[in-house]
């Protein structure tokens, strides 16, 4: 049975997924006309619903709540999701992959085959670690193939061990939204960084770059100054457009305006971004991507959300 739905106003998700289908609707429409085949791939999927997780009472370095401005209970709502958007999709993919490690999700994002009936035989639903499953995939040969994935991590789950075998298939576009609030909350002010977020950024980045970038020794650590001595000296702005660097140096071509995803109280919460990973034809991907993201806000009706 299909879930009651409600309506709800714009919010920055309705945002980003609107962009999303734009970009969708656009990549299909050019490759029917071609040999290839094309799949979407979705990782870290949820249910076909975007969840937005309530604030923990208590917390510890490992589950601390990253995103206090949507922790708030009246954004406690399911939005409609990547993985619905994409199978609305016209013209079609050949293939729908929705990655997602939690059995009971997995479970409801298996529903989606009888909501689609005449596609269901083309949805693959797995149950694994997004970072995980998107390796073997990746390390496959993709001769003859090519694919659309997008990246939507509730967190900082994703590693840049996994960007660097997408970039290297040559074959997938990428879309990525970046989590730019909770990047900024684990870089501590008195710097005093657990070892395990330490960790996260090393993996979310690639290496320990990051932290020369962010955290800068005073007076850059000349003139007897010691190199230890060092301050926070980055904002959220800053957090988006290194990672859209990092992204540069490893994709055939990367958006070079990104999108700004903001709460509804203007905080920067996320940072959209885009990466083409086919050099034959990063051209019209980035020129496409490039145009959807500096699109004013999305002003349609808003998506349907889901009662809790």
């Amino acid at each position: 049975m299909v879930p009651k739905l409600q309506r709800f106003g714009n919010t920055w998700t309705q945002d980003k997924l609107e962009r999303v289908r734009k970009y969708l609707v656009a990549y299909t429409t050019i490759m029917k006309k071609r040999s290839h085949k094309f799949a979407y791939i979705d990782a870290f999927a949820g249910t076909g619903y975007h969840e937005l997780k309530p604030k923990k009472k208590k917390m510890s370095d490992d589950d601390v709540s990253l995103f206090g401005e949507i922790d708030a209970p009246d954004v406690k709502r399911f939005l409609k999701g990547s993985a619905r958007i994409a199978l609305e999709v016209e013209p079609r993919f050949d293939k729908y992959v929705f990655i997602e490690i939690d059995a009971k999700k997995t479970a409801e994002l298996e529903k989606l085959k009888g909501e689609f009936p005449d596609k269901a035989d083309a949805i693959r639903i797995e149950t694994s670690e997004a970072n995980e499953c998107l390796q073997k995939m990746c390390k496959l040969s993709w001769k003859g193939h090519r694919a659309v994935l997008f990246i939507d991590p509730f967190g900082t789950q994703l590693s840049w061990k996994t960007l660097e075998l997408v970039a290297n298939t040559q074959a997938i576009d990428t879309w990525i939204l970046f989590p730019v609030m909770a990047v900024n909350r684990l870089i501590k002010k008195d710097l005093k960084i657990p070892a395990t977020w330490k960790a996260r950024l090393n993996d979310m980045f690639g290496d320990k770059s990051w932290f020369n970038v962010f955290c800068p020794p005073k007076d850059g650590g000349f003139f007897g100054v010691d190199p230890e001595d060092r301050a926070k000296s980055v904002n959220m702005k800053a957090i988006g457009n290194y990672f859209n660097q990092r992204l540069n140096s490893i994709f055939a071509g990367v958006a070079d305006n990104p999108l700004t995803l903001k709460t509804k109280n203007g905080a920067p919460l996320f940072v959209l971004c885009f990466a083409a990973a086919n050099p034959n034809a990063v051209k019209p991907a980035l020129k496409i991507a490039q145009d959807i993201l500096k699109q004013p806000r999305a002003t349609t009706p808003a998506l349907p959300f889901m009662d809790d």
